[in-house]
């Protein structure tokens, strides 16, 4: 029996891989547990700034506008992207097996990269959103409504889970009969294409190629959309409205430049044949650096998330005196 989809060899006698190990970062054991402690302190911090922006934006009646959704919804995918992979790596700091099941590791490869594709669709819609509000502003409230903006966010949501899901279910089928051994932090295609018994050319192609569609293309569209931003801010006759403008596109852009550099370097360029500590290093930029900073660059530098925030914060401090008290008088 051959493999459908353009696998080389026969491999119905081949044995079956159950599980495969993560091999991580292989060294000292004080080097993990500092690596442990880093990593730990990271994903806290990326899941407490992003829970904090959507928080605020949820509980803020001022920021429920197409703007502030979009932001809303990138930092809770933020939370998630971060969360299908961090645990793994953390558990295996810890554990001297390093393995994970075969079902596991095409789950985390899975959700991993349909939830990087949702972030990558809807940084070009946060990039179309800030185009029709500095190059068409008098049409910007008739255009981007909440019902079209809420239908653009379903689009990135329902886009990003469908997109892999043909390719990835074709990966999980081809023939793994050993060796098991990822020399990385995740399941990734590259490592996995590497373990298979039988090569796929057609699989292979299929995955870079939409890879490639969907960073490219992405990445043009906002490249272009903040072509039109940059010609219409420098026309503006006033400064104040000009360094705004800048300041929110600044933003916006730096966030897209760390996200969209290392995406590129991985998955636009896999002939380059990257050594395994890029590779590493490369996945933990995009997937755990770029979340943490992606609060602090895009947010928290804004003045009415930052006064959502103090408000959030005085209502928690406030219900938790509240609590104080009872428990004092019980």
């Amino acid at each position: 029996m051959t493999d459908p989809v353009n696998v080389s060899e026969p491999y119905s006698s081949f044995a079956s891989v159950r599980e495969f190990i993560l091999l991580g970062f292989s060294c000292e054991w004080k080097i993990q547990i500092l690596l442990f402690s880093l990593f730990t302190t990271t994903y806290t911090l990326t899941v407490t700034g992003n829970g904090a922006i959507v928080c605020a934006i949820w509980c803020e009646g001022r920021l429920h506008s197409p703007m502030y959704m979009f932001l809303g919804n990138f930092s809770f995918l933020e939370i998630w992207y971060v969360s299908s992979t961090v645990p793994n790596m953390l558990a295996n700091f810890l554990s001297e097996k390093k393995t994970i099941s075969f079902t596991g590791c095409f789950i985390q490869f899975y959700f991993f990269f349909s939830l990087g594709t949702s972030e990558c669709l809807l940084l070009a819609i946060m990039a179309f959103d800030r185009y029709l509000a500095i190059c068409r502003p008098l049409h910007y409230p008739n255009i981007m409504t909440r019902y079209l903006s809420t239908k653009l966010v379903i689009i990135c949501w329902v886009c990003g889970f469908l997109l892999f899901l043909i390719p990835i279910a074709f990966i999980s089928q081809m023939p793994f009969c050993g060796p098991n051994i990822i020399d990385h932090v995740v399941c990734d295609p590259g490592p996995l294409f590497a373990l298979a018994c039988a090569s796929a050319p057609t699989i292979q192609q299929l995955c870079y190629s939409l890879s490639s569609l969907v960073i490219f293309g992405n990445f043009l569209f906002i490249l272009g959309s903040y072509t039109l931003v940059l010609l219409a801010v420098l026309h503006m006759p006033s400064t104040l409205g000009r360094h705004k403008a800048f300041s929110t596109c600044g933003s916006h852009l730096a966030v897209v430049s760390l996200f969209y550099g290392s995406l590129m370097i991985m998955y636009v360029s896999p002939g380059l044949g990257h050594s395994a500590g890029i590779q590493k290093v490369a996945t933990l930029f995009y997937a755990m650096v770029t979340p943490l900073f992606n609060p602090l660059i895009y947010s928290l530098r804004n003045k009415e998330i930052k006064a959502a925030l103090r408000k959030v914060l005085g209502r928690c401090y406030m219900t938790q005196d509240v609590l104080c008290d009872c428990s004092r008088s019980v």
